[in-house]
């Protein structure tokens, strides 16, 4: 499972789907809905806020707009009805490695983005989250990156 905390923008077609997926994936366990994945580390900063539940369903409302922002249709109606204005608080680091994690993958499934993205500077974040200083979250789990 992976929850971006960069911006959908920068996902390819397959890697939007797959965060669609994944997030509704999180929306069911954070519901009690599933047995699995209930200690999984990417929902520790969803876990952690005031409604669990309402912040994931805003982090899919923004995944939907980034879709339809595409052309996509991404059915709305599977996002539960609860919402959360509250921001989450996410590094610097942990964005910086999430988006050397992405241009990994880019490099070898969709070369065109990949040349897009390569030299960003600045990162834009998820709507959702809010950027502060710091390292690496402690939750995240850290795989090689090419």
């Amino acid at each position: 499972m992976r929850l971006w905390s960069i911006h959908p923008y920068y996902l390819d077609a397959k890697g939007l789907v797959a965060l669609w997926r994944e997030g509704l994936l999180a929306q069911k366990v954070l519901q009690g809905h599933t047995k699995g994945y209930k200690n999984h580390p990417q929902l520790t900063r969803f876990k952690n806020t005031t409604n669990p539940v309402g912040a994931i369903a805003a982090y899919l409302g923004f995944v939907a707009d980034e879709a339809e922002s595409r052309g996509y249709h991404f059915d709305r109606n599977k996002i539960t009805d609860q919402r959360c204005t509250e921001k989450i608080t996410i590094t610097n680091g942990q964005l910086e490695y999430e988006f050397r994690h992405l241009l990994g993958k880019l490099k070898d499934r969709n070369p065109q983005r990949y040349a897009r993205f390569k030299e960003v500077s600045e990162i834009r974040i998820h709507p959702i989250f809010n950027e502060t200083a710091g390292n690496i979250e402690d939750w995240e789990i850290i795989s090689h990156i090419k």
